[in-house]
C-alpha cells in the first residue's frame, strides 16, 4: 500500500462518524425532540461501547426551517439554512428521524422536507424511524408511513421503529412492546451495528442458531455446522432438476 493511499485509509479511519437527527416536533419542549435526543445519545453510547467513535450528531429541528421548506417547494431554490440543513442530512453516515403523528401520519412538515431531497440522496443510508402520538393506536404509522417513505428513497431503515405514546414516557410496557427505554436501546443498537459494519445481534431469537438443513455454512440446532454438500442443490430451480409440464400433465392422466 502507498504512503498516499496509507494516510487516506487513517484519517478516513479517525475521521467521527456523523449522526444527523431530524426532529419534526412543533413545540418546545417537545416529545418529538425528546424521544430523538434520547435516541441519538443511546446510538452514541452503543457504539462508544462497540469501540466506535468519536460520533458527532448534528441536529436538524424542521420547526425551524418551516417557511424556507415551504418556499422551496414553491420556488425550487432553497434557502442558506435550509441548504445547510439539507447537506448535514445527505453527508451524514446515519439518520435518525422523528415524527408527531398528524392525520394517522407524519407530518406535513416532515413530509415536506423529505420531499425537498434529491431521490438518491439517502439510497444506502441506515435509517432509525421513530413517531410520537397521543395514543397508542397510532403506532401503525412507522410500518403503513414511514418504512415505505424511506423504502422508496432506498434507506436502510432498522429493523425496530421506535413509536412513544403519553403512557409510554412513564410506563414499563408489556410482554409484547416491552418498555420504552428497551425498545430505545434496542433500536440504537441496530443502527450501531449498521454504523460498526457488522450484523445486527438483537438476543438470541436473532443470533440463536439455525435448525439444521439451513442455508450452506450455517449452524444448525445440534451446534454443527450444516455443509455444502449436505444442503443439497445451491439452485433448486436447476434446470436439469425441473420436470417439464407437459410431462406433469402426462402423469395425471389415469
Amino acid at each position: 500500500m502507498t504512503r498516499d493511499r496509507t494516510q487516506a485509509v487513517t484519517q478516513e479511519a479517525a475521521r467521527p462518524l456523523t449522526l444527523a437527527v431530524v426532529s419534526a416536533g412543533l413545540s418546545t419542549p417537545s416529545s418529538t425532540r425528546l424521544l430523538a435526543d434520547r435516541l441519538a445519545e443511546a446510538t452514541r453510547q452503543r457504539l462508544a461501547d462497540g469501540g466506535q467513535g468519536p460520533v458527532e450528531v448534528r441536529v436538524v429541528e424542521l420547526r425551524d426551517l418551516a417557511t424556507d421548506i415551504a418556499h422551496n417547494l414553491v420556488t425550487g431554490f432553497p434557502g442558506a439554512e435550509l441548504r445547510a440543513a439539507v447537506e448535514t442530512v445527505t453527508g451524514a453516515d446515519a439518520l435518525i428521524a422523528v415524527t408527531p403523528v398528524f392525520a394517522a401520519s407524519y407530518s406535513g412538515l416532515f413530509k415536506s422536507f423529505f420531499d425537498i431531497l434529491e431521490p438518491e440522496a439517502l439510497a444506502g443510508k441506515p435509517v432509525l424511524a421513530a413517531a410520537t402520538g397521543g395514543t397508542a393506536r397510532h403506532s401503525l404509522v412507522l410500518d403503513h408511513a414511514l418504512r415505505p417513505l424511506f423504502g422508496y428513497l432506498r434507506a436502510l431503515t432498522v429493523p425496530t421503529a421506535v413509536f412513544a405514546a403519553p403512557e409510554d414516557w412513564g410506563g414499563t410496557g408489556d410482554a409484547f412492546t416491552g418498555s420504552l427505554p428497551g425498545r430505545v436501546d434496542r433500536a440504537a443498537g441496530e443502527l450501531a451495528a449498521l454504523l460498526a459494519g457488522r450484523p445486527a445481534t438483537g438476543g438470541p431469537s436473532a443470533a440463536g442458531p439455525v435448525a439444521a438443513g439451513g442455508a450452506p455454512g450455517e449452524t444448525g440446532e445440534t451446534g454443527g455446522t450444516v455443509r455444502a454438500a449436505d444442503a443439497g442443490p445451491s439452485d433448486p430451480y436447476d434446470e436439469a432438476s425441473v420436470v417439464p409440464f407437459a410431462q406433469q400433465l402426462a402423469a395425471l392422466r389415469p
